[in-house]
């Protein structure tokens, strides 16, 4: 299965990178038809890991995926899951 892989750590001070970073890796999926992208938030205050769940939860953003998983072995990330028609 293929997967996209998105690190937030080297621009988590940087709140418009962090939008045009999700901006590009959703839409990358969905151009690819790519089921999985994970993403990396670290553990950290939470800010980031809030920056990016209101971010997928967009009404535009969101009719674009499945769901998502938090890692339940590891908080600092989630997955993104899509289901392609």
């Amino acid at each position: 299965m293929a997967k996209l892989k998105l690190d937030l750590h080297d621009v988590y001070k940087k709140g418009h990178v962090i939008e045009k970073e999700l901006n590009r890796v959703i839409n990358e999926a969905v151009e690819k038809r790519i089921a999985l992208v994970e993403i990396i938030h670290g553990k950290g205050s939470g800010q980031l890991k809030k920056t990016v769940l209101r971010f997928l939860n967009r009404p535009e953003i969101k009719k674009l995926y499945h769901r998502i998983d938090k890692d339940s072995d590891n908080f600092g990330r989630l997955f993104v899951r899509f289901k392609h028609k």
